[in-house]
């Protein structure tokens, strides 16, 4: 596997990979991870409609690596587009073994959000 630099940018949210978390072969399960990508992406997304958002998309979602339990994972979230209700990010996943001093990029997708009002429905984003 090959080991990368994590991005310059903001770290948006960091966790430990549990036991709990892990398949029969002890590596982590995917939809673990991807819900840690979820909360990356929708931090920032929140903050930048200043209100509450919900999910209309995921693409380009690409597993480069797996995640062992004990793994601190770092997920990074960059706005790559901004329309008048939406916000399209792009949400990578970093593994840091305890055992060693490498990280790894693991996962990395394409994360959409829209921008909402209290019932849900779509309201334009400020500053737009």
């Amino acid at each position: 596997m090959e080991t990368y630099l994590p991005p310059n940018r903001q770290l948006s949210v960091k966790a430990i990979a549990m036991a709990t978390k892990t398949t029969a072969h002890e590596d982590t399960y995917a939809g673990w991870l991807v819900a840690q990508m979820y909360l990356a992406g929708s931090n920032v997304a929140t903050k930048k409609a200043r209100g509450k958002v919900t999910a209309s998309a995921i693409d380009e979602l690409i597993f480069h690596g797996f995640i062992l339990a004990g793994d601190e994972i770092n997920c990074y979230a960059e706005i790559i587009r901004l329309n008048r209700t939406s916000l399209t990010l792009h949400v990578e996943a970093w593994a840091h073994r305890s055992s060693q001093r490498q990280k790894i990029k693991v996962t990395e997708g394409i994360f959409t959000f829209i921008s909402v009002d209290d019932n849900y429905e779509p309201r334009s984003i400020p500053g737009r």
